[in-house]
């Protein structure tokens, strides 16, 4: 497959390195890693994966987002990687199984018309409680208030074919917003949105994620409200 994988990171710990090997043992010869101003103490997995061919590693002085990794990958992809038929995003925590990475690329390899989603299924016991809460609050305002109907509204897993890149990076949001940015603009722009059902896999609870429930969720509820107004108007 032509596609290019991305991973933004933020302080990663020995799971990124994972993440790159079983993507590298799934096929994928292109992977892009992030690091989004990460620490010194931080460093040494982007060190190790960049001796790897198949492994670019991008880089922020600052920490400036998950959502500006990611416009920046698209970007670096639009102008280095003209002919790939697109990429897929994928969190660096391990949590994503590469077989699941390459079912969504799949999916969006047989119909481009459309963005793909690598949904969770978060009636399951192990998933943690202020994720499901979470996850089925944004489902039912972002139903309920913009016509935007997902399953999985946060999944970092997302296949985005490369012709719309370009749009990809024109969506505002720097931070988690963006992906819920992502969603509402697509829809906006009339391109389509599928998924792909995933293992649920949560490691210690998602301890690791940088996702501040407080800050980032009022982000993205503005958001959401904001899209609620324009389309009143």
């Amino acid at each position: 497959m032509n596609v290019t994988i991305i991973v933004p990171s933020l302080d990663p710990d020995e799971k990124l390195l994972k993440v790159v090997e079983g993507l590298l043992k799934e096929g994928f010869r292109d992977i892009i890693l992030v690091n989004d101003g990460s620490g010194p103490d931080h460093t040494a997995p982007f060190e190790e994966a960049a001796k790897l061919p198949e492994v670019t590693v991008l880089t922020h002085e600052v920490n400036r987002g998950k959502g500006r990794a990611m416009k920046t990958a698209f970007s670096w992809c639009i102008k280095h990687r003209p002919d790939i038929d697109g990429v897929v995003t994928v969190d660096g925590d391990n949590q994503h199984l590469p077989r699941d990475v390459r079912r969504c690329a799949e999916a969006m390899l047989a119909d481009p018309e459309k963005i793909w989603l690598g949904v969770r299924d978060f009636s399951l016991e192990h998933v943690p409680l202020r994720s499901r809460f979470g996850n089925n609050l944004t489902r039912g305002i972002m139903r309920l208030a913009c016509g935007v109907d997902v399953t999985d509204t946060q999944t970092g897993l997302r296949a985005i074919p490369a012709k719309d890149l370009s749009l990809m990076c024109s969506i505002d949001g720097e931070r988690y917003e963006y992906e819920t940015e992502m969603l509402l603009s697509v829809r906006k722009a009339g391109v389509g949105i599928g998924e792909v059902v995933i293992e649920t896999v949560y490691i210690n609870e998602n301890e690791t994620s940088h996702f501040h429930p407080l800050k980032d969720s009022w982000k993205i509820y503005k958001i959401i409200f904001r899209h609620m107004l324009r389309a009143k108007r």
